[in-house]
């Protein structure tokens, strides 16, 4: 019995990612900063998932529209800077002065936490 019940526990936390103080669950599709839930919309969440999960990793907009929006990039910019700045705003009012997205300037979002 107690080797089902700890399968479980682990099998919930190999769902959520940890960034500082974000919670990302991809199970539950919420996203919460030091217990608070955060809104997303479904491709804020999405952007979110993806460069958390590959921490460190610089994606272009083109991969990243690519990623959440299965079509070709060619052509998104503009797309994925207004998700990104939005994604932004809504994480900075949840835990203002942090930075949780970075920008490298000419090729792309990360985070590094």
């Amino acid at each position: 019995m107690l080797r089902r019940s700890n399968y479980k526990q682990n099998e919930k936390s190999e769902n959520v990612i940890h960034v500082g103080l974000l919670d990302i669950d991809r199970q539950s599709h919420t996203v919460t900063a030091d217990g608070h839930v955060i809104k997303l919309t479904a491709r804020e969440f999405e952007i979110l998932y993806l460069l958390a999960k590959h921490r460190g990793r610089v994606y272009s907009s083109e991969e990243i529209f690519e990623r959440v929006w299965n079509e070709p990039g060619e052509g998104s910019n503009q797309t994925v800077m207004v998700h990104i700045s939005s994604l932004r705003d809504k994480l900075e009012m949840a835990m203002p002065g942090e930075k949780v997205i970075q920008t490298v300037w000419g090729v792309g979002y990360k985070i590094e936490k």
